[in-house]
């Protein structure tokens, strides 16, 4: 069975489903997804995010405050740890900057992120990290911070190798999305070759980034096969393989039993 490590269950379209969310994780399942890690984005949308997904076994949540909106609620960090402690709860994130989509004095970006790693040593949990256009300051304010000391991964990796080496040296997995099935993809193909198998996650970002041969289209939980194939293909090994170790990788950094 697969893992997506990073998905937005409740932003998933459900119609295909009735409507259904429970058919949609039967029908994800049924597919060969075991486990899918619902990632928030802000604390407006987390508890409909929760009840959404709490009585499925197959999910696990994150809980944080994503680098792009600086309306969003900006907890302080034992108030977003106390979040944390929700048995469903494996991690602290979607946090980190964002410098694409950010204009202006993205100040507020990196306090955000500091309060949101202060946060995850206050609840030992890992980091869920997203960086764009931001490498530099992004692998500062980890090594500034101490989130050596909770690890994480930095999801939908675009970034080069230089990059990816000094994230795994502060304890962080590097996580590959459909991005990597993308035709302009070289660079980090290459990275993907690269990364020890100790370090390797793969994701959705669901229902984003859907990657080859459904590009354009709303992505499901249920495409990360299509990553593990390119992944694995990548690496000279076999699609069950990458399932293997990336479904071990996720239990043992999140500390989710997840049935093989």
């Amino acid at each position: 069975m697969l893992v997506d490590s990073h998905c937005h269950l409740d932003r998933v379209d459900l119609a295909p489903y009735d409507g259904d969310f429970g058919a949609f994780v039967a029908a994800t399942r049924a597919a060969g997804v075991g486990h899918m890690l619902c990632v928030a984005i802000d604390l407006e949308a987390y508890p409909a995010m929760l009840a959404l997904v709490d009585p499925h076994p197959e999910v696990s949540v994150s809980v944080g405050v994503h680098p792009s909106d600086p309306g969003s609620i900006d907890p302080e960090p034992e108030a977003l740890a106390a979040l944390a402690r929700h048995p469903k709860n494996v991690a602290i994130g979607e946090t980190g900057l964002d410098y694409y989509h950010g204009k202006g004095d993205l100040g507020w970006q990196r306090e955000r992120f500091r309060r949101q790693i202060a946060a995850a040593r206050l609840a030992r949990k890992p980091l869920i990290v997203h960086s764009r256009d931001a490498r530099a300051d992004t692998l500062a304010i980890l090594r500034e911070e101490g989130a050596r000391d909770v690890g994480g991964v930095m999801h939908c990796f675009t970034e080069d190798w230089s990059t990816a080496a000094s994230a795994m040296d502060l304890g962080f997995c590097i996580s590959f999305s459909g991005i990597v099935t993308f035709r302009n993809a070289d660079a980090l193909r290459e990275v993907a070759r690269r990364v020890p198998d100790d370090r390797l996650l793969i994701e959705t970002d669901a229902p984003y980034l859907a990657p080859v041969p459904h590009r354009g289209k709303p992505n499901e939980p249920r495409h990360v096969v299509h990553v593990a194939a390119l992944v694995a293909q990548l690496r000279g090994t076999d699609p069950d393989a990458v399932a293997a170790l990336t479904r071990d990788n996720f239990a043992r950094l999140f500390q989710v039993p997840v049935a093989a």
